[in-house]
């Protein structure tokens, strides 16, 4: 199995993982797709990974995220021909192997440690700062990061101090299914008053660290934009083809039969 083809099972496994940490998702196996519902209202959280456009039938898929009561989006393969829904973003992707793993040094001043539920409000202070958004939906993906990160299992979030105030967090997610033993670095968060000075570097590199000596045999991440990638190639990772995330397509109601009626639920058609 070639990097780039790891890569995309390892981020569907590390989906997987994540849903299974809440205390509300869930996942599944249809014919062409791999599913994760994280049991939170926002579609950047749930979604369905195409494996094969020959066999997935749109219709299931929809249905099963409808049942979860979750908003969702695909995940599909760059280089896979997909014309379903509408395209939202390309994200890129990038691996690392261990043998290809360039550490990055500790600035001065500052100390990185392993962060639980009571460094919520830090955790989510630095987020923020960083990539903007709302706060509730930010609370609630990384509290149950948070909480797994407390158990020591399946997430480790991060959390720098300079000079005892926290400016950078970032998290590790652990799997092993398809692409065998991986971590998936997302999260990495800096405050605007502390870049350029390697923080960002640092904090990935000590979590890929921990995630290689703990037996990861692939580590994988989505670079925001051109500057985040730059900082990861000095780390090791290599650029494999991105994914599409599209909006799921209108699905219609069958035409009902004379005399029985059609049950439209969250707008996805049910059997009457």
């Amino acid at each position: 199995m070639n990097l780039a083809t790891r890569v995309l099972h390892a981020q569907a496994d590390a989906w997987a993982a994540q849903a299974r940490l809440r205390p509300g998702g869930a996942t599944a196996e249809l014919p062409g797709a791999r599913l994760a519902a994280s049991g939170l209202p926002h579609p950047q959280h749930n979604g369905a990974d195409l494996t094969d456009a020959r066999l997935v039938d749109e219709a299931a898929v929809a249905r099963w995220f409808a049942d979860h009561d979750v908003p969702w989006a695909w995940r599909v393969p760059a280089a896979r021909r997909w014309d379903a829904g509408q395209l939202v973003i390309t994200q890129r992707l990038m691996g690392l192997e261990p043998a290809s793993f360039r550490p990055a040094p500790l600035p001065a001043d500052v100390e990185l440690r392993i962060a639980g539920e009571a460094d919520a409000d830090a955790v989510v202070g630095v987020d923020l700062a960083a990539f903007g958004g709302s706060e509730a939906p930010a609370r609630a993906w990384l509290a149950g990061l948070l909480a797994a990160s407390e158990r020591g299992a399946v997430a480790a979030v991060a959390l720098a101090t300079w000079r005892g105030e926290p400016v950078a967090t970032a998290y590790a997610v652990h799997s092993a299914e398809r692409a065998g033993p991986a971590a998936l670095l997302a999260g990495v968060a800096v405050l605007p008053a502390a870049r350029r000075r390697g923080i960002g570097a640092a904090i990935s590199s000590w979590l890929l660290a921990r995630a290689f000596t703990a037996g990861a045999a692939l580590a994988h991440l989505q670079p925001d934009d051109e500057r985040a990638a730059r900082v990861y190639r000095r780390l090791g990772f290599t650029e494999v083809p991105g994914l599409q995330i599209r909006s799921p397509s209108p699905i219609r109601a069958p035409t009902p039969a004379l005399g029985r009626s059609t049950v439209h639920r969250r707008g996805v058609p049910e059997a009457p």
